[in-house]
């Protein structure tokens, strides 16, 4: 059973495991999102969220929102983002991101993700309804 968790005050218990594959693989994603938790960027403003996904209650992904400081009107980023490799391909990666659409088409049209970090990265944004986009910091946006 796939579960989503809003994070708040405590990264989840296997942060650590996950920080560890991510880097093994090369993305630093991961690390960089532990290095803002531990100098207090929480996820707790308007337009940030951080959501977990638990698959049969060992963590499996997470995903996060930021504002988008370098649209030329009220955005969102999709950013750290990851999923375990032995959790993939069993719909952790599709929830976590719908969430984090739907998150952020509560209160923007645009939404932007960096697609960078590997050759996967960009197919799957692209299977989520995200357009190629060369005119910012990112590599996909998605319209409302």
């Amino acid at each position: 059973m796939l579960q989503l968790v809003r994070i708040f005050d405590e990264l989840p218990d296997g942060f650590g495991d996950l920080v560890a594959e991510a880097s093994g693989e090369g993305v630093r994603n991961m690390a960089l999102l532990a290095e803002g938790w531990r100098a207090a960027a929480r996820f707790q403003d308007d337009g940030e969220a951080l959501f977990a996904a638990f698959l049969a209650g060992a963590l499996a992904g997470i995903g996060a929102m930021t504002p988008e400081p370098a649209a030329l009107e009220p955005a969102r980023r999709l950013r750290r983002f990851y999923v375990r490799p032995d959790m993939r391909r069993r719909g952790v990666a599709t929830a976590l991101a719908s969430a984090l659409i739907h998150e952020g088409f509560d209160s923007v049209r645009l939404l932007t993700v960096n697609a960078r970090a590997s050759d996967a990265a960009a197919p799957f944004w692209e299977a989520q309804g995200f357009e190629p986009d060369t005119i910012g910091p990112w590599t996909h946006t998605l319209r409302r």
